[in-house]
């Protein structure tokens, strides 16, 4: 089927907005996407038909618990794992210090944690900060600076049975690369005990996913970069999250997941998260006849269908991309050079040109894109970048267009050739 764009676009409001006269075109997508409208308006919905705290016996606590389950519910079947071994927090990285917290209690001067140079530093700092106070020693898997990928022939001597946790993403937020993650698990399993703690946040957005499938046994990922809420999600193998402790006061929940939901959570976070996974079942139904609703491996399957449809969408709106970022010879891109192996995601420098400077420069034409470091600090530090204002990134995404790109790589080139 061809991909239905005019539908897709249609269910965001935020796309009918223009800056400078132009539709805006939204290249953001790896720091937060725009909200799809029926996550908008369950958000909405909640809360004008009256919240309340859960574990109440009248009528809005009693709603409110309902809405929460179907939350955990729909999350797992987005990431293929069961209702209990979901929690929903602020943000990934509130969400990733409290379990590095939790495992460390176990840890003890001469165990080892491995870490990457590719990972956003909040699947680095909170590891680093959790082994600096048990006396942990950690072992860094590097990049290969040409490819922008890790550097898998190191990982084996990184391994032993004094490894506790291997940390990596599931891609990387700076350069796009996707990580083999059914290898690094394979690799740590063979070699060792090491519990592997997935960021997901930058591959769920673009890929299928099945934690189960991955190998991992933690993973964390964020409904606010997949056209959802601000919010965070852990997904936790049930055996692991029995037998950790979680740092919360003490009537709070202790089954499962919940564990690390401490306080009161956003409950119209989690309404947005179901209309979000709502709208991402719509993608995946087939055009003619739709199957009925509500069946729980029904929407798994549609998940999975819609996540599969939107990466070969972006597959070819990346290609589009790519072939004009690599047909100038000013551009220098990293990460890998194809769409194998990558998420639509697109890290460039601009000789003689600042990347703050060429991002106000998109701005004045209403192209939203980011410069920096992202938050991937030893990424740009491997790079050589960090003295150099980082890079240029633009991120894509299944609601953005062809005419988009075109639309970028013709502005690209006029500033280009002011500048010359």
């Amino acid at each position: 089927m061809a991909f239905p764009i005019d539908a897709v676009c249609a269910r965001f409001p935020a796309l009918s907005h223009s800056t400078t006269g132009a539709a805006r075109v939204y290249f953001d997508a790896p720091g937060g996407t725009q909200m799809c409208g029926q996550s908008i308006a369950a958000m909405a919905a909640h809360l004008s038909g009256g919240t309340a705290n859960a574990g109440g016996v009248f009528e809005t606590s009693v709603a409110t618990d309902a809405l929460s389950a179907a939350a955990h519910a729909a999350l797992a079947d987005l990431l293929g794992g069961a209702p209990d071994e979901i929690a929903i927090g602020p943000n990934m990285t509130s969400l990733t210090l409290a379990v590095s917290r939790s495992l460390a209690r176990d840890w003890a001067p001469g165990d080892e944690i491995v870490l990457t140079r590719l990972d956003h530093d909040a699947n680095v700092a909170p590891w680093l900060m959790a082994a600096a106070d048990r006396g942990v020693t950690v072992r860094w898997l590097g990049i290969d600076r040409d490819s922008g990928r890790l550097d898998m022939t190191g990982l084996p001597a990184l391994l032993s049975d004094r490894t506790r946790l291997v940390a990596v993403g599931g891609a990387s937020n700076a350069l796009g690369t996707i990580n083999d993650l059914a290898a690094i698990s394979a690799a740590v399993r063979a070699a060792s005990a090491a519990l592997l703690y997935v960021d997901g946040v930058q591959s769920v957005p673009h890929l299928p996913t099945d934690v189960h499938a991955l190998g991992c046994d933690f993973l964390v990922c964020s409904p606010y970069k997949f056209f959802g809420p601000h919010a965070g999600v852990l997904w936790g193998k049930r055996a692991m999250l029995e037998n950790l402790t979680a740092y919360k006061v003490r009537p709070a929940a202790v089954a499962g997941a919940k564990r690390f939901e401490t306080g009161t959570p956003s409950f119209e976070a989690q309404a947005g998260i179901i209309g979000m996974v709502d709208y991402l079942e719509w993608l995946g139904s087939p055009a003619s006849p739709a199957a009925p609703l509500g069946a729980t491996d029904t929407r798994r399957a549609r998940l999975l269908a819609a996540m599969a449809r939107c990466a070969a969408y972006e597959n070819a709106l990346g290609a589009r991309m790519l072939a004009g970022l690599l047909a100038d010879n000013r551009v220098r891109l990293y990460g890998p050079p194809t769409m194998e192996g990558r998420v639509p995601t697109f890290a460039f420098t601009v000789d003689g040109m600042a990347p703050c400077a060429l991002v106000e420069r998109l701005a004045r034409h209403g192209i939203f894109a980011w410069s920096g470091h992202f938050y991937a600090v030893e990424t740009i530090a491997a790079l050589g970048l960090d003295g150099a204002g980082g890079l240029v990134r633009v991120g894509l995404c299944h609601y953005n267009t062809a005419g988009e790109v075109d639309r970028f790589l013709a502005v690209l080139q006029a500033v280009l050739a002011e500048t010359a």
